[in-house]
């Protein structure tokens, strides 16, 4: 009865912290296109005709055009990729195979800014590529829409990789044993049976990739130093820091954004509605690649692999890392940049520490949030835990600009000054948006090792007379500490990065390092970017690495001398 109790008490907490930092936000998006002013003070039925202005107006039509195209081009091109690689590489097993593995995760973790500025440093007119390899066509080939589209989904693609990949993990032989009796060929067996089983698979990688490329802000904010092609994300970031500010354009573009979104989702429902894939049985196996049988195609595999990992890592990350020992005025090698940068130290370190510090406080707040959140879906039989599912994956469906326009319409409020909670134009604000935006992570990480933890290990405690925080302080924290710094670390390094929010959200004179970053590339100042991008990025792997190593420290091996055997 008092764990059922404890656990109503939790999940209502939970619901609340989560509708304060995720839903509240969001819904005040919505509320300002109703109700403009509302939260300024004014009161009045707002002008729906607005939502049709998109239509007539050529830049807010542009915006739209532009990320219906490269969202749509790149969940295509970047599903199918992704599927593809998920195939081979579960099928066969080649030299240079865990790089693919390795350099999927580098990918997922590496900001878009950082990624799209490596592709702007190679393709722009003075870029690597023309300097270096003479390759000037490579100018005309990036920056127009399918070039765009190309760069998108050489990012995006281990979204779709992953998911399928994970599908790939157990397989029933007798499905293809019987298609191949009936003289099916292989490409008939993949096309017929595998393929269909893979749909939910291929469904969710789609829709992660259209999400995470509709409210990308990254891409159009290092495509904008050379190339015009504003998206949905980037004018409600210009409509912000225009004079006057357009909350009525940033409002009505940010209800496009979520209604993009919410038609993705909603697609996904109905594809997946009224069918059955559910295929594993006892007959289930864990699927192994195999290694070919000619050597030859092993080689041929590892020759194509390099070569891609040359193109989507080597690009990207070599050219930001090149950019940054190379300069315009000398030849060869050079550390001017970096010179540069420890000149105007001040700078560098002044975003550096007001990044690492925001990072660090939101980490360990999410980090307690989305413990709590994990228990109350795991352990509790909490009446809403839905509810609270649903509204914990709501900021990782949302894009930043969006939730960090929200966040000034509920911060910025008069009244919040007199309790002390006027917190637009304040660092906390960007420590609440940070939370929200790790907490979709955390939960996930932690939820998945609480699985492996029963039930049971808590009801013997509380038999015991242990309360609930006793409990959760000496039976899960310690069970779940791999998991708890792991997720703290993964929230961490990615908070720093934030460029969306942060940009949205600084306080005047209050640097960090994402803005440093972009407002230096914004100036095409491009080795200097890459410089402080190369320094920031290791520092911060570096700091993840050692607390890494302080909290998985093995335990030393004890004495074999003699021990005291008395009771």
């Amino acid at each position: 009865m008092k764990q059922w109790l404890y656990g109503n008490r939790t999940g209502w907490l939970v619901l609340a912290v989560l509708f304060l930092l995720i839903l509240l936000p969001l819904a005040a998006v919505i509320i300002q296109v109703a109700l403009p002013g509302v939260f300024f003070g004014t009161l009045a039925i707002g002008d729906f005709s607005l939502l049709l202005d998109i239509f007539r107006r050529p830049l807010w039509l542009a915006s739209l055009k532009n990320s219906v195209t490269l969202g749509i081009g790149t969940t295509i091109f970047a599903t199918l990729l992704g599927g593809a690689l998920a195939t081979l590489r579960s099928s066969w097993t080649f030299p240079t195979a865990k790089l693919l593995d390795i350099s999927v995760w580098l990918l997922l973790i590496t900001p878009s800014f950082i990624l799209s500025q490596g592709w702007v440093m190679f393709a722009s007119a003075d870029g690597l590529a023309r300097e270096w390899l003479g390759w000037g066509w490579m100018h005309g080939l990036i920056f127009q829409p399918f070039g765009l589209i190309l760069v998108m989904t050489l990012s995006k693609f281990p979204l779709a990789y992953l998911t399928v990949y994970t599908a790939l993990e157990w397989k029933v032989d007798r499905f293809r044993d019987a298609a191949r009796l009936c003289g099916g060929s292989p490409w008939t067996v993949w096309r017929t049976v595998q393929l269909p089983l893979l749909l939910p698979a291929y469904f969710s990688g789609a829709m992660l990739v259209f999400m995470d490329t509709v409210g990308d802000f990254g891409l159009p904010a290092s495509i904008a130093a050379v190339f015009r092609f504003p998206t949905l994300p980037y004018s409600i970031y210009s409509a912000l820091y225009t004079s006057p500010i357009r909350f009525d354009m940033a409002g009505v573009l940010s209800f496009y954004l979520v209604l993009l979104i919410a038609l993705a989702m909603t697609f996904q429902l109905l594809a997946m509605r009224k069918m059955r894939f559910d295929f594993l049985s006892g007959r289930a196996t864990r699927s192994t690649a195999q290694r070919p049988q000619k050597r030859s195609s092993a080689y041929g595999l590892a020759a194509f692999n390099v070569l891609f990992l040359a193109v989507v890592i080597g690009i990207p990350l070599g050219s930001n890392l090149f950019m940054s020992l190379t300069s315009s005025t000398a030849n060869g090698f050079t550390l001017e940049h970096y010179r540069k940068l420890l000149e105007d130290h001040e700078v560098l370190r002044e975003g550096l520490t007001h990044s690492l510090a925001i990072s660090a406080g939101a980490g360990l707040l999410a980090l307690v949030i989305g413990f709590f959140v994990a228990y109350v879906l795991t352990y509790s039989q909490f009446a809403l835990r839905r509810a609270v599912d649903v509204i914990s994956l709501v900021s990782l469906a949302v894009p930043g600009v969006v939730l960090g326009i929200g966040y000034i319409f509920i911060w910025n409020q008069a009244w919040l000054d007199r309790f002390g909670l006027l917190l637009y134009g304040t660092p906390w604000i960007l420590v609440l948006a940070s939370i929200a935006g790790a907490i979709p992570v955390i939960t996930r990480v932690i939820s998945g090792a609480m699985a492996k933890v029963p039930n049971q290990l808590l009801a013997a405690a509380q038999m015991q007379g242990a309360g609930f925080l006793r409990r959760i302080t000496t039976v899960l924290v310690p069970l779940l500490k791999g998991a708890l710094i792991s997720a703290g670390l993964a929230a961490f390094g990615a908070s720093v990065f934030d460029l969306a929010v942060t940009s949205i959200l600084f306080p005047p004179n209050f640097m960090t390092l994402p803005v440093v970053i972009n407002k230096a590339f914004e100036d095409l100042k491009f080795g200097y970017a890459a410089a402080a991008t190369i320094t920031g990025g290791g520092l911060v792997i570096l700091i993840i690495w050692l607390v890494e190593r302080l909290f998985h420290r093995k335990p030393k091996p004890q004495s074999h001398g003699w021990r005291n055997t008395t009771r």
